[in-house]
C-alpha cells in the first residue's frame, strides 16, 4: 500500500486494532494473534468466511463492508458512558471499555492495511481524516518477532510449507511456539496459534518489499526468483531485498543448492540436495514415493538418522531439511525432530487431498509461478507412479495476474510436461487492470507448442461442467493450481462426479 502513514511504532500494550481487510490469510492471523492477546480487534472484509467466525468466536467486531463509517465505532458521542469489564471480558468488551469513552481522551485504533488497501479506499480516508495511526501489516508482524526469538521463513517458493513445518516441529517439540503463517493447519486449526514460549514463527515476505522491516534471530531464506513484476523490475532487485533482510538476521540458513543464494549471500548455515555444494545439511540415501520420500540426514558430515517425511518431492525435503537445521540450531535432538516431521499433515493448499469420487482424486495446490508448477506436477507424478489406481495427472489451472502471465508465458507454456491433459481458466487479476493485453487464451496457444492435449475453459463458474461431466475419469488425478479463486469450484466438480459415478 502506497503511503502509509508511519506515525509511531506499534503499540503492543493496550491500544485496539482495525484490520481494514481482516479476512485475509496473512491480516487474519495476526488479528488472531493479538486478539489471544485481549488487545481489542475490529476489522472489516467484503464477505463472511470460517477465517472472520474464528475471530469473531475470539471477540473481534468485524463489519462485512468497507465503508468509512466503520470507524464510527470509534467515536464517542456525549451519551457514551464507560461501562466497567470483568478483567475475563472478551475482546470486543475490553475494547467498548477502551473506546467508547466519553472523555475528550478518545483512544484510536492502530489501522492495520495490507498492500492491496489503496488510499482510495474509503475506511482508509476516514483513518487518515481521524488521525489514527496507519501501518502496513508488516510493521505489526515486526513488532511481534521483535518480541520473540523470530524465526522468519522467506524465500520466493515454499515459505508457506517450510514454516508450517518448523512451526509444527516446534509445537510437537513441546517448546509452544507462537506461528503466523500463510496457510491453514489442522494441528492449531488454522493460520496462526499463539502460544507461551519464547519462539515465534512467521513468513517474510517479499513480494512488496516488506521482509526488510523484520530482524529474526533466525532467518530462512528457500530460493530466490522474480515471482512479482508488477513489483519488481528485474531479478536484482529482488536479489537486493533478499541481501537487506540477510543482513538483519543474527543467524542465516539458506539453500545452497539455489544459485543466487550461493552467489550472492553470505550463510550461516546451508542446506540443500546437490552434493557438489557441500551443505550443512543435505540427505542421501534418497527413495522417493507416492507419499512422500525417505533418506538418511547428514549433519556437516556426520549421519543423524533416518527421516520418514510424508510430504511428495524433492523441494519438500528441501523444506524439511530448513526445519532441521532450524530444530539443530534452537538445541533439539535430530530423533525428536524426526519423530515430529514424520507426523506433518502438511498445509492447506499445499497439495492438499479434497476429494476421491468414482477413483478421481482431487487434489488443490497453490502453485502460480512456472517454478512452482513444475515442481507440483513433479509430485503429481510420483503420486500416480506410485499407485495403481492411477493412471493420468490432468492439471486446471487459473493463471494468476497479467503482470505475471506476460512476464513468464514461455515459462509457462513448459511448466505442464508432467501433466497428460491441462485446462486453462481466463487470468485472475488480483486488482491488476490488463495493461498487458493478454488473456488466457494466449497462455493456452504458447503451452498447446509444448503439449499436445489443452483445454481452454475461460470461465472458472463453468469450469466444473466441464471436469465432472466431460474430461476426468476413473484413474485421474485432478489437481487445481493457483491462487486465486478456482478452487471453490472443487466442492461442485466432486458433487457432479458424484452424480455421474450414480447414473
Amino acid at each position: 500500500m502506497a503511503g502509509v502513514k508511519e506515525v509511531a511504532k506499534v503499540d503492543l500494550k493496550g491500544k485496539p486494532f482495525h484490520f481494514i481487510g481482516i479476512g485475509g490469510i496473512g491480516m487474519s492471523a495476526l488479528a488472531q494473534i493479538v486478539a489471544q492477546r485481549q488487545l481489542p480487534v475490529s476489522g472489516s472484509d467484503l464477505r463472511s468466511s470460517h477465517i472472520t467466525d474464528r475471530l469473531e468466536a475470539l471477540g473481534a467486531k468485524i463489519f462485512y463492508r468497507q465503508e468509512a463509517r466503520n470507524l464510527d465505532f470509534f467515536v464517542p458521542t456525549p451519551e457514551m458512558k464507560r461501562q466497567p469489564v470483568s478483567a475475563g471480558g472478551s475482546s470486543e468488551a475490553l475494547l467498548e471499555m477502551k473506546v467508547l469513552d466519553s472523555s475528550t481522551q478518545t483512544l484510536l485504533p492502530q489501522v492495520i492495511c495490507s498492500t492491496a488497501i489503496a488510499q482510495t479506499n474509503p475506511e482508509y480516508q476516514a483513518a487518515v481524516q481521524l488521525g489514527c495511526p496507519i501501518f502496513h501489516r508488516s510493521d505489526l508482524l515486526a513488532a511481534l518477532i521483535d518480541e520473540y526469538q523470530g524465526i522468519a521463513v522467506s524465500g520466493t517458493h515454499g515459505k508457506t510449507t517450510t514454516s508450517s513445518l518448523i512451526g509444527y516441529m516446534l509445537f510437537k517439540c513441546q517448546l509452544d511456539p507462537t506461528i503466523i503463517v500463510g496457510g491453514e493447519v489442522d494441528a492449531w486449526d488454522g493460520n496462526a496459534r499463539s502460544g507461551q514460549g519464547e519462539y515465534l514463527v512467521a513468513e517474510a515476505d517479499e513480494s512488496d518489499g516488506s521482509l526488510v522491516k523484520h530482524h529474526p534471530s533466525i532467518g530462512i531464506i528457500t530460493n530466490i526468483e522474480l515471482d512479482h513484476p508488477d513489483r519488481y523490475q528485474d531479478i536484482q532487485e529482488v536479489v537486493g531485498i533478499f541481501q537487506s533482510f540477510a543482513g538483519q538476521c543474527n543467524t542465516l540458513i539458506g539453500c545452497i543448492d539455489d544459485p543466487i543464494i550461493r552467489d550472492e549471500l553470505a550463510l550461516t548455515i546451508s542446506y540443500g540436495l546437490n552434493p557438489d555444494w557441500g551443505a550443512d545439511y543435505t540427505a542421501k540415501n534418497i527413495i522417493y514415493h507416492g507419499q512422500g520420500s525417505n533418506s538418511q540426514i547428514w549433519e556437516r558430515g556426520v549421519c543423524l538418522g533416518k527421516l520418514e517425511l510424508p510430504l511428495l518431492g524433492e523441494h519438500n525435503l528441501n523444506n524439511a531439511l530448513a526445519a532441521i537445521a532450524v530444530g539443530r540450531q534452537v538445541g533439539l535432538e535430530f530423533s525428536t525432530i524426526a519423530q515430529a516431521i514424520a507426523t506433518f499433515g502438511g498445509t492447506k493448499r499445499r497439495f492438499e487431498h479434497r476429494g476421491e469420487v468414482n477413483g478421481i482424486t482431487l487434489i488443490d495446490d497453490y502453485a502460480h509461478h512456472p517454478s512452482e508448477i513444475k515442481v507440483t506436477l513433479t509430485a503429481a507424478r510420483q503420486r500416480v507412479s506410485g499407485n495403481n489406481s492411477l493412471q493420468r495427472v490432468v492439471a486446471i489451472f487459473q493463471p494468476h495476474r497479467y503482470s505475471r502471465t506476460k512476464t513468464f508465458l514461455q515459462e509457462f507454456a513448459q511448466a505442464f510436461k508432467d501433466a497428460d491433459a491441462v485446462v486453462i481458466t481466463d487470468i485472475y487479476s488480483a486488482g491488476e487492470n490488463n495493461t498487458f493485453n493478454i488473456s488466457g487464451s494466449d497462455l493456452v496457444k504458447a503451452i498447446t507448442i509444448y503439449h499436445h492435449q489443452v483445454y481452454y475453459h475461460p470461465n472458472v463458474n463453468s469450469i466444473e461442467n466441464f471436469l465432472g461431466l466431460e474430461i476426468l475419469k476413473p484413474g485421474d488425478l485432478a489437481i487445481f493450481l493457483g491462487a486465486g479463486n478456482l478452487n471453490q469450484s472443487i466442492p461442485k466438480t466432486i458433487d457432479l462426479l458424484s452424480m455421474n459415478s450414480e447414473q
